[in-house]
């Protein structure tokens, strides 16, 4: 297992708002530093599995990804597409109809940074 590398996203349907990813794996940690450095075109959208509880490393949401799960897409079904801040306001639907069996796909997620440990 790789060191956890956390990174973080931004939507431009919640602007002004970052979440933040945690990888333990190591093909996914180099898969996003392909896609900062601009050499990763295609599969540039996060993908993965919410937990609904608060991660230490993103605080400000009452949720996050389960690291295991993270993968990154270029194209994906609507029925997971959402942005973070409605994800946030209806956690407690997330799972049924809403994101089917926890699975979140942001068509407009973008990785802004790598964080420093």
């Amino acid at each position: 297992m790789a060191t956890a590398t956390r990174f973080a996203f931004t939507q431009p349907s919640s602007p002004g708002t970052e979440f933040i990813i945690e990888l333990t794996d190591e093909a996914m940690i180099a898969h996003a530093r392909r896609v900062l450095s601009g050499e990763e075109k295609n599969a540039v959208h996060v993908h993965g599995r919410i937990i609904k509880r608060t991660a230490p490393y993103n605080p400000k949401f009452s949720f996050h990804i389960d690291p295991q799960t993270i993968r990154f897409f270029e194209m994906a079904i609507e029925v997971c597409d959402a942005n973070m801040t409605y994800v946030e306001d209806h956690l407690d639907e997330a799972g049924g109809a809403f994101l089917p069996g926890g699975h979140w796909c942001p068509w407009d997620s973008k990785l802004t940074r790598e964080l420093k440990a």
